[in-house]
């Protein structure tokens, strides 16, 4: 057979399906916080649904519920532990210094 004349074919993947995020007895509910906990960032900001692998529908809920959580400050809006603890170490390092007329 000739180089030219050969079919050129894909290796078939096996595809193993995966188990959806939100099961069938969750409620999704700004009360909820494990599993609303489960969609948001380490920043604190909501997942997109490809990452994490919801229906438009369940996407739309938990970004509702998410957002009635942060008015009603059961979350933050920003997690700022990191940037808080910068700031602190840097006040104490400005306030130490004193200065000499």
């Amino acid at each position: 057979m000739d180089k030219s004349k050969q079919s050129f074919h894909k290796p078939k993947r096996s595809f193993r399906r995966r188990l959806p995020p939100i099961g069938s007895g969750d409620r999704i509910d700004y009360r909820n916080m494990s599993l609303i906990s489960r969609f948001i960032s380490e920043q604190g900001k909501i997942l997109s649904r490809r990452v994490n692998r919801l229906t438009l529908k369940q996407q739309r809920l938990i970004t509702i519920a998410i957002k009635q959580a942060r008015i009603l400050s059961l979350l933050p809006f920003l997690n700022n532990e990191r940037q808080f603890e910068r700031t602190e170490s840097i006040s104490r390092a400005t306030g130490s210094r004193t200065r000499n007329k």
